[in-house]
């Protein structure tokens, strides 16, 4: 089940990776730049915008049902939409890569109160792939969702990026008048001149750890840091904790865990994926059941408890310190919120428990 929710991301290498290298080709569409039309399809829910208002800002994030990491990020967005709504910022999800229109109205009305924003199709008239996601998402580069863009109340492009990844302050300096875009735009220009240099490498990093010669992947390490954006350096601590735990230092890398833990308080998925990784890791062969029950309890504080997966990492964690009775519970919670194709596992791990068995990881 964590195949095809939370654990998307199957290393620590793979999460920065997939941070820095989010762009699929070179991008005509960048910060500063103004934002193209809004062409969207039929609007699912609020008051539909044709265009945008000088005076207003937009948070225009691209998801679809079928994205995991979408239905982690929907809850973050309604916060930011709760907190700025009565400020001059608009939030619109615009579904975009979706296999099945049909299903994002019965998606949206299913999230309820979890989900308040506005939610639009995309116009696939005259383009299948749909004209908000070539017009934004191709011309940007943007290959993965969820991906955002917050546009300024001149209209300008501000930031480009995931959505879990943006910052309040970034938010407050926007609808104040305040953030810097030249500066922003000449950060982004920077850090795709780096792009190429630092894929190379994050390759001989991978490579390295896929031979398990730790020490030649740490020797490598120093070189990343530089070519990686200050703001994500944080994330090479999962490389580090990945490296420690190829090398059996437990204590170094449970110290790691921790502090990117820290560094992502406001990341479920991050606090997720290690959580599940010190559970579920067959090469670890002292697990810090403590530290990933704290772990999966941020995760869960997150997503305010409406996470089917965070509740299965959560209950798994309790179950492998002998708390049966509350990892049933937690279980059962989880196969409620579950999507149809969540819940035969989960109640496989359900019944697993009940028996007093600690089922194989999916």
């Amino acid at each position: 089940m964590k195949n095809t929710q939370m654990r998307l991301i199957t290393s620590a290498l793979a999460l920065v990776a997939s941070a820095t290298f989010a762009l699929a080709g070179e991008p005509t569409l960048k910060a500063g730049d103004p934002a193209p039309k809004l062409q969207t399809g039929k609007w699912i829910q609020g008051d539909p915008l044709t265009a945008f208002k000088e005076g207003k800002a937009y948070l225009v994030e691209f998801w679809a049902t079928w994205c995991p990491p979408c239905r982690v990020s929907i809850p973050h967005l309604n916060e930011i939409h709760n907190k700025y709504k009565d400020q001059g910022l608009v939030v619109i999800g615009q579904d975009c890569f979706e296999r099945d229109d049909a299903l994002v109205a019965p998606f949206v009305k299913k999230m309820a109160d979890k989900m308040t924003y506005r939610v639009a199709l995309d116009d696939k008239a005259s383009n299948d792939k749909g004209q908000m996601a070539k017009t934004w998402m191709e011309a940007a580069g943007r290959n993965g969702i969820p991906s955002a863009f917050l546009v300024d109340k001149k209209g300008i492009i501000a930031w480009i990026g995931h959505p879990m990844e943006l910052k309040d302050s970034i938010i407050d300096d926007i609808l104040a008048g305040k953030f810097d875009v030249k500066k922003a735009a000449d950060d982004s220009a920077t850090r795709q001149k780096n792009e190429a240099q630092l894929r190379s490498v994050w390759e001989a990093i991978s490579l390295a750890m896929q031979n398990k010669d730790w020490d030649a992947a740490s020797a490598k390490l120093p070189e990343a840091e530089k070519l990686v954006p200050e703001d994500e350096r944080d994330n090479i601590n999962m490389v580090r904790m990945d490296i420690a735990l190829g090398k059996k230092e437990y204590a170094t890398a449970y110290q790691l865990a921790s502090k990117v833990s820290d560094a992502n308080k406001d990341n479920a998925v991050v606090q997720n994926q290690i959580a599940w990784r010190i559970l579920t890791d067959d090469s670890i062969e002292q697990r810090d059941l403590k530290l990933a029950e704290t772990l999966a309890n941020r995760a869960n504080d997150i997503t305010k408890g409406n996470d089917a997966g965070v509740l299965d990492t959560l209950a798994r964690s309790l179950f492998m310190q002998g708390k049966k009775e509350r990892a049933i519970e937690l279980e059962n919670q989880a196969l409620k919120l579950a999507e149809s194709d969540q819940q035969e596992m989960l109640q496989k791990t359900l019944d697993s428990y009940k028996k007093g068995v600690l089922p194989k990881a999916q």
